[in-house]
Order: structure tokens, then sequence, then C-alpha cells
């Protein structure tokens, strides 16, 4: 079962999900199962931030792992995967380290991970620096 972040936030304070899957589609180019999170906020590197970046991420990764994908979509069982973080902003220095950690995590699953800044390329290196 997917775990939520606590409900306890300042109204003010938009709730962001970690228990939803924000896009789940097949790239029919790559034959990849690919899951996207989408990130608007501007990147604070904060602790609560870091948290719900690493919590969405264990929920992407337990869906594809834990037999939830399997359940739901059995056409895609075997398919490769892919996590895209589209975000509107660069991440910060430590962001750019836990999503670095992450892609590493990933990796040894044999799941595809890659970091896309609107109005940039896509980056899959072990840093989310952008291609030039």
């Amino acid at each position: 079962m997917l775990s939520c972040l606590d409900d306890h936030t300042e109204p003010s304070k938009p709730k962001h999900r970690v228990d939803v899957i924000d896009l789940f589609a097949h790239d029919r180019g790559s034959d990849e199962v690919v899951l996207v999170m989408n990130e608007g906020r501007p990147w604070d590197g904060s602790d609560e931030r870091l948290y719900q970046v690493q919590e969405k991420f264990n929920a992407y990764v337990s869906f594809l792992l834990d037999g939830e994908m399997a359940a739901a979509h059995p056409e895609f069982v075997g398919k490769r995967a892919r996590i895209e973080l589209r975000c509107e902003h660069m991440p910060d220095a430590r962001t750019i380290e836990l999503l670095g950690l992450i892609h590493d995590q990933l990796a040894f699953q044999e799941i595809k991970m890659e970091v896309v800044v609107k109005d940039r390329q896509p980056v899959g290196r072990r840093s989310a620096e952008p291609k030039n």
C-alpha cells in the first residue's frame, strides 16, 4: 500500500501527495513503461522537500516492483521502466545530490531515471546537471 504525507498541513500550503502517480504511460518508441512525477514548486533544499521527493520515488518504485502495476496492467509485465521527474526549475545542490543517489539505486533495479527541467533536455546521467 502506498503511503501518504501527514494531512495536517497549513491551509495556505497545498498538499503534495506522494501516494499518487502523476502520469502513467507506455512509450512505444522505447517500449518502456513511464511513470512521471510533476514538480512545479521551486526547489528549496529543505529536509521536508527532500523527504517528499524520496517518498514519492519510493511509492513509484513500489508500484513497479511490488505487484501493483502487474495487477492493474498485466500487459506491461516484463517491460523496462523509466521514472521521469519533470520540474519547472533546476533542482538545488542538495536535491541534485539526492537525485544522484536515487538514480544509482534505481539502476540496481534496472529502472531508468530522468530529470526533465522545463525547456531543457532530459537528464539520465548520474547528476541532474543539464546536458550541453
